[in-house]
């Protein structure tokens, strides 16, 4: 993220730019130079989430009450030091940006390969933080949790950096908490770093945009152009690669080569070719071909604040709000409500259909050879075409043209060439179009019930609604996505369901620190793949909840209600390995009793579905099992419990089998487009 090798040169050839600084002692003097204001930081979360996610165990799916205490921790100590946090989210991808954001899924793709690789030849998770990946919908359910716990959470409409720093500015906090090059050249509040914050000290680094350009010998108004000619997100290097060779050649004839001559030499250029009088254009003077004209100047406006101007551009010019590409077929209140929600982080999913018709999905941790399980973005898909049949028509308008939703959908085989247009399909058991202003903004009862009918018939449950009356809004979400995955692969297995329903039960009485302490001796790669599929089910669920007026609070529908990874990976391996029910539900007969009312229901709904599931046992042959290694943090010491041997999750005599997935086709193999594994052709 940022500008490509300026987070270096500050560090290693600008030391004096890099700033440590005592986050207490600056809240105080920002307090008495405004004393009419608080001392409020803005942070840039999307920056924060590998800062945030420190749980030893990230495979399995996510820890996430233990995350939730994180980020408790988090919150209590900037309290404690009287800042105030304003949160911001990334609430779109700006097509400018899109080449950008493809090369980095394509590049996550390649690790998690790799992790995969690992685990099926260790065993276990990888402890190479160069491996380390986010747990799926991380971003999505952060926001959720920062609102739970109370805070000011946000999301952005454009470019979120953007929004970040003109937020900063026109709301004078002292600061921006991130790890974003980009808010160095923005001429916005000072910039400070998130990876060297020290919760306990409260100190962390300002990168200093001043002290830069004093040693670069430019104006800060002169740092967009800089952030340019060296790339960024929007302006490639591949684009500015003649300038800089210019400007290189220019610097080599007077310096000998150094360390960070390639920002001294940018610098140079600029200050060589600056505008000689007022009035006259900067980058006329360049002598710049047209593509890279238009690039300098379209990267230039885009770190432009409302009110700011630049001496290399022609005009003042910042990017207005986001036009609707939708407009035509959505009513104008339910777009302004929809824009509401989303910017109060409050829904998910809903503006980005409803305002660009675009959507993404970033990566699963999905494993390329897997033969049964289909990557998610295509065994959820059916629920996403239902979601756009509340939202959108379905049918086509006089001239016979059909809307149709882009989808970039990150998964193994996919090569993000061009988004797959997906059409919007009706609820099945909906008479016309779904009253979206009804659903949305009525209260009587009636409406709550439609409301809630209309959600179970997106996951197949609209005949199993009154049976679903006696369970609480956590177990619903988990009966929906378990039931839903059942059905459409039809590879799930009785243990598979056992292992979900059972972790679902005992997580709602587990303290974050049981779930903590957890250890399991070996990592299943079908397991951790089972794990993140119903996490990014979870997405999707409350996506539904949002398109249908949410009938269920959202705070219900979170993973650190219904889930946890450890201790989901723990029951799969013991009902693979034939534990009875009593074990699964570690001896507690209320427990058990409240597995199997979910499990009847669960079955039921499958049979009338004709998939009734059956019990298919993977006992896999380990060699050298331990358990898990966990980094515990500097100074933390972790209570001793036991350690699962071998013996623990040896299967019964009649379970010995070991299963296996059937042969590969020869010419399928992998996850492409075209053969196994791919998007309905509508």
């Amino acid at each position: 993220m940022g500008v490509k090798g300026l987070q270096y040169f500050m560090e290693v050839c600008c030391p004096d730019s890099c700033v440590p600084v005592d986050l207490k002692q600056m809240a105080g003097n920002h307090l008495k130079a405004h004393p009419d204001s608080t001392a409020s930081l803005v942070v840039d979360a999307m920056a924060c989430l590998r800062y945030w996610y420190r749980c030893p165990a990230w495979v399995h799916g996510g820890q996430w009450k233990e995350y939730i205490n994180i980020l408790q921790e988090f919150i209590n100590a900037f309290t404690a030091a009287g800042i105030r946090l304003i949160f911001f989210f990334d609430g779109t991808v700006e097509e400018r940006k899109r080449s950008e954001w493809i090369k980095r899924r394509l590049r996550v793709n390649q690790d998690i390969a790799k992790v995969f690789q690992h685990i099926k030849t260790h065993n276990q998770q990888p402890n190479s933080r160069n491996l380390f990946c986010l747990p799926s919908g991380l971003a999505t359910f952060s926001r959720f949790a920062l609102k739970s716990l109370g805070q000011e959470t946000f999301c952005s409409v454009r470019e979120g950096d953007y929004e970040v720093a003109d937020y900063a500015l026109s709301h004078n906090c002292m600061g921006i908490l991130g790890q974003d090059t980009d808010f160095v050249i923005y001429n916005t509040v000072p910039y400070l770093s998130i990876s060297k914050l020290h919760l306990n000290s409260m100190t962390t680094v300002l990168f200093s945009r001043e002290k830069l350009c004093r040693v670069l010998q430019l104006h800060v108004h002169d740092l967009p152009l800089l952030s340019c000619l060296l790339g960024n997100d929007v302006v490639h290097e591949q684009q500015m690669q003649r300038l800089r060779n210019i400007a290189l050649d220019s610097y080599r004839m007077k310096c000998k080569e150094v360390q960070g001559d390639r920002v001294y030499a940018a610098a140079e250029f600029i200050n060589i070719h600056k505008p000689s009088c007022e009035g006259t254009v900067g980058l006329s003077q360049l002598s710049l071909v047209k593509a890279e004209e238009e690039a300098l100047e379209r990267g230039i406006c885009m770190y432009l604040l409302p009110g700011q101007t630049s001496p290399w551009v022609k005009r003042s010019v910042w990017s207005s709000e986001p036009t609707c590409a939708m407009s035509e077929f959505v009513a104008g209140d339910i777009l302004e409500a929809a824009v509401e929600q989303h910017r109060r982080a409050e829904s998910f999913f809903i503006y980005n259909v409803l305002y660009d018709g675009v959507v993404e999905c970033s990566n699963t941790l999905e494993d390329e050879d897997e033969m049964e399980l289909p990557p998610q973005a295509i065994l959820y898909l059916p629920i996403r075409e239902r979601i756009y049949g509340i939202l959108l028509p379905t049918e086509p308008d006089g001239s016979g043209h059909t809307v149709s939703v882009k989808e970039w959908f990150v998964f193994p085989g996919n090569p993000l060439k061009e988004p797959t247009r997906v059409t919007p399909k009706p609820i099945r058991h909906l008479k016309g179009p779904l009253d979206l202003r009804s659903v949305w903004f009525k209260t009587d009862p009636e409406v709550k019930t439609i409301r809630t009918s209309t959600l179970l018939d997106i996951f197949d449950l609209y005949e199993f609604t009154e049976e679903l009356k006696y369970f609480d809004s956590p177990l619903i979400a988990v009966i929906c996505l378990v039931t839903y995955i059942a059905i459409q692969t039809r590879q799930l297995s009785l243990e598979d369901v056992d292992a979900y329903l059972s972790q679902a039960v005992c997580v709602r009485f587990k303290s974050f620190r049981e779930t903590q302490q957890l250890r399991i001796p070996v990592v299943d790669p079908r397991a951790v793949q089972l794990g993140s599929v119903f996490v990014r089910g979870l997405t999707y669920l409350i996506a539904a909840n949002s398109a249908c007026g949410f009938p269920f609070p959202m705070d219900e529908l979170m993973p650190w209600k219904c889930f946890d990874g450890l201790l989901f990976h723990s029951k799969y391996l013991q009902a693979h390995s034939g534990a009875s029910t009593e074990e699964l539900l570690e001896g507690n007969s209320s427990w058990t009793s409240l597995f199997q009312s979910v499990k009847e229901l669960v079955l039921e709904v499958c049979r009338k579905h004709n998939s009734p599931v059956h019990s298919r046992p993977r006992r896999r042959q380990y060699r050298d099992v331990r358990p898990v290694e966990v980094d515990d943090e500097p100074g933390e010491r972790r209570p001793q419990i036991h350690h699962p041997t071998r013996q623990d999750f040896r299967a019964p005599a009649h379970h010995q089998q070991d299963y296996r997935p059937r042969a590969r086709h020869p010419k399928r193999g992998r996850y492409h487009l075209a053969p196994r594994w791919t998007y309905s052709q509508n």
